[in-house]
């Protein structure tokens, strides 16, 4: 794009930060809006895959993100007796192939330390909608701001510069959620290893070594527990005691972890949606992120789908004459890619998070045979480092 243009990111999560980033370096004009008053990160740790590092190293950041983060070289699940259900090792995909286990906070810090203009954005500001003329923002308190030749929307899987008439495809939030904590991960013996442990489908805890969590060298573990949606919304101390119980009950060699876990305000609470969208843009705005396809965490897709949102808009934006050009170009790049891990996403859920707990014999007898056969193998390696672009 040969001009420069005036563009509005909204939200400064993975998707916003990582936006901010290739189009400044592309000379383009960015106003930031923030709703939190002090912008940090907000959610569990998570695993970056291949692709979510590649774009990382696009940006220059792949050794920083090493040294804070814990590399990952294997995928393990087991139900209560033992029975592998899951067991992929990254070295199967590709040698030197592997995940990374990061902090949300050493992810927030790395990308937001890399902006040049990061004092420059607007913080404690809530946009509430798009004016009519399509180029004009609306925040909580009724100010314009703009006009704007592009907007970014980022603000997460409750956008609401998603509200646009004929948009919105899908929208459903799941009935399940998780209870999630950072750990020490000191004493755990697995440190390149993302463990899970199932309990039929009602139940699943995990325990994924995320690196470091601030400047010290001390290491953490993400520990999450899925519980149905209204146990979470309403999860107290009561709540605590029995997750710890049954928790010592599925995992013994793990029950020592959760000792310092002592009221329910220690955990944090995590609820997902199911959202698909009938294009990426509507006029001048493009969704990027959860607002464009907010999913379920069962495949670890969401912050390394956020950065190639925001890389692969960089591109179509840099490769195409016009905005509306531009747009028609990331829509085609993102499409068939996002697609395919929104219904992978929905299909393979109820497996590990729903009430129908026959699903789990079912799971339990067929993925560990398919995953030792060479070609499902390979479907299922392609899954998890989410390099799976097409579906044959």
């Amino acid at each position: 794009m040969r001009e420069k243009l005036r563009v509005a990111i909204v939200g400064y999560g993975v998707a916003g930060q990582a936006s901010c980033l290739f189009l400044h370096a592309a000379g383009h004009d960015l106003a930031v809006f923030e709703q939190a008053a002090a912008p940090g990160p907000v959610g569990a740790g998570f695993l970056l895959q291949p692709t979510g590092l590649s774009v990382l190293a696009r940006l220059g950041l792949h050794e920083q993100a090493l040294a804070r983060g814990q590399r990952i070289e294997r995928l393990y699940g087991c139900n209560l007796a033992g029975r592998a259900v899951m067991d992929m090792r990254y070295a199967d995909h590709a040698p030197d192939c592997f995940g990374l286990g990061m902090t949300r906070g050493a992810l927030f810090s790395l990308l937001h330390d890399a902006y040049a203009r990061r004092d420059a954005v607007v913080t404690g500001t809530r946009i509430h909608a798009l004016a009519d003329d399509g180029q004009h923002l609306i925040d909580q308190a009724g100010n314009r701001h703009g006009p704007f030749d592009l907007v970014i929307a980022a603000d997460g899987a409750h956008s609401v510069l998603r509200r646009q008439p004929g948009l919105i495809q899908r929208e459903r939030v799941y009935p399940w959620g998780a209870m999630w904590c950072l750990l020490p991960a000191a004493n755990w013996p697995h440190a390149d290893v993302l463990h899970q442990r199932y309990a039929g489908t009602r139940e699943m805890a995990g325990l994924l070594p995320v690196g470091q969590r601030d400047a010290s060298d001390d290491r953490w573990l993400t520990f999450y527990y899925s519980l149905p949606g209204e146990q979470v919304d309403a999860f107290d101390d009561d709540a605590l005691h029995r997750l710890r119980r049954r928790f010592g009950d599925m995992w013994p060699d793990a029950r020592h972890l959760l000792e310092g876990i002592e009221s329910s305000t220690q955990l944090h609470r995590a609820r997902y949606r199911d959202v698909v969208l009938r294009h990426s843009s509507h006029g001048r705005v493009v969704f990027v992120g959860d607002s464009a396809h907010a999913m379920s965490p069962q495949l670890g897709q969401g912050v390394n789908m956020a950065l190639l949102d925001a890389q692969a808009l960089a591109e179509a934006l840099a490769g195409n004459d016009d905005v509306a050009s531009g747009l028609a170009a990331y829509h085609r790049l993102r499409r068939t890619h996002v697609g395919i891990y929104q219904r992978l996403s929905r299909w393979l859920t109820p497996l590990f998070q729903s009430d129908h707990q026959a699903l789990s014999g079912m799971r339990d007898r067929c993925f560990g045979p398919l995953g030792r056969m060479p070609v499902a193998r390979g479907q299922m390696l392609r899954i998890l480092t989410g390099t799976k672009r097409s579906w044959w």
